[in-house]
């Protein structure tokens, strides 16, 4: 398939709460549609044509192998008594490496995975999580090799992108002409889940490679209060058929009974909403902290703005993003930790040949009753 034909997730409904379009260039979150209340929205930015994404560079694509910024230079790599050479080369400037080098993960063609061409990097039980009625899911795999962009070890990555129903809720509805209660309450439409997976392939030999992956910018670090219960990292040595890191993070936000179904997920770490549409975004993640980037270097005569943002849709057309129309989260570990003799041999994103990588983002998606937009009356001349 073309790695720009969109792939499309949706929950299972003639009028889906949710649906998702991602392409295999670049693991590129093209459309995420949000339908609620008789209305259309979708929540992410970009170019109407999925084939733009070729020069509107790092818009909901992953960053890798190493999200943001690396200084140039030769480094010697440590972690558990494994050392390698690693070579972090210049493209944002001669002194900076952005976003994995030269040639990133979000310029890559990712593999789409079907039952003949199964995931590798998943348990069995973890697996037989996705078999739900109502979720969808669907898995890419990426292999870069040894000396990529400057980066030691051969590293296979999958991820897993997973729509999830909202479970169950009692919803009451109002009448047509009745208006919105002052204090409407929230409904859960469903939820986003990205779930990055990693290890080094080198038949033996013992390598240590940086990978710290996310989807795309001062960086806050989580609270140690809102510490992970779910690693970033295991010894593949426990990587069975029995392993499962997922289940509760692939749990619909209610049980059968209607109440809140959290399981291990820590709580939430950023909230996103609109008073103006009612939807409201919950994030958690096993990522210690996050960038934050709210456009403040769109420029409109560049790029382009989706039909549905108003605009033409059209590259270079003059009518594209202005500053301050997005918020960009990127959940990650801290920068360049491996720089510090601090993180030796604990949170200093590296991973060994001997370790899995894990990495999960969880998005809830909830929805309140606004008040209707005032419509104008036009009289035809």
């Amino acid at each position: 398939m073309s790695e720009y034909q969109p792939v499309l997730l949706t929950l299972p409904s003639l009028t889906p709460s949710l649906a998702l379009e991602i392409l295999p260039h670049g693991l590129t979150l093209h459309r995420i549609i949000v339908q609620a209340d008789g209305r259309t929205h979708d929540i992410v930015i970009g170019p109407e044509s999925p084939k733009d994404h070729s020069t509107q560079k790092y818009t909901n694509s992953i960053i890798g192998r190493y999200t943001n910024r690396i200084p140039v230079g030769n480094y010697v790599l440590e972690r558990n008594g494994v050392k390698c050479n690693f070579n972090a080369l210049a493209n944002e400037n001669p002194r900076v490496s952005l976003h994995g080098g030269p040639t990133g993960f979000d310029t890559a063609s990712w593999t789409l995975l079907t039952p003949e061409n199964p995931a590798t990097l998943f348990s069995e039980a973890e697996l037989a999580h996705l078999s739900s009625p109502t979720a969808a899911h669907v898995i890419f795999r990426l292999v870069s090799p040894d000396g990529d962009q400057g980066y030691p070890g051969k590293l296979i990555v999958e991820a897993l992108v997973v729509l999830i129903g909202p479970g169950e809720q009692e919803r009451k509805y109002r009448l047509p002409d009745e208006a919105p209660r002052a204090a409407s309450p929230e409904y859960d439409l469903g939820s986003i889940v990205l779930i990055y997976r990693a290890k080094l392939d080198e038949e033996g030999k013992q390598v240590v490679t940086p990978v710290n992956l996310t989807q795309a910018h001062d960086y806050y670090m989580f609270r140690s209060s809102e510490a992970q219960q779910i690693p970033t990292r295991i010894p593949l040595s426990s990587f069975d058929s029995k392993l499962d890191l997922i289940k509760d993070v692939l749990q619909p936000c209610n049980d059968a009974e209607g109440n809140p179904n959290r399981g291990n997920r820590p709580e939430p770490v950023v909230e996103i909403s609109s008073d103006k549409s009612g939807i409201k975004l919950l994030f958690d993640t096993n990522q210690s902290g996050v960038m934050f980037y709210a456009n403040g270097l769109a420029n409109p005569s560049s790029g382009a703005r989706k039909k549905i943002h108003g605009g033409s849709g059209i590259s270079g057309h003059g009518d594209s993003y202005t500053p301050g129309t997005a918020a960009f989260l990127e959940f990650h570990d801290p920068l360049a930790a491996f720089l510090d003799s601090k993180n030796r041999d604990g949170n200093d994103t590296l991973i060994t040949t001997a370790e899995l990588y894990h990495n999960y983002v969880r998005c809830d998606v909830r929805f309140k009753e606004v008040a209707d937009d005032p419509i104008e009356s036009i009289t035809e001349p």
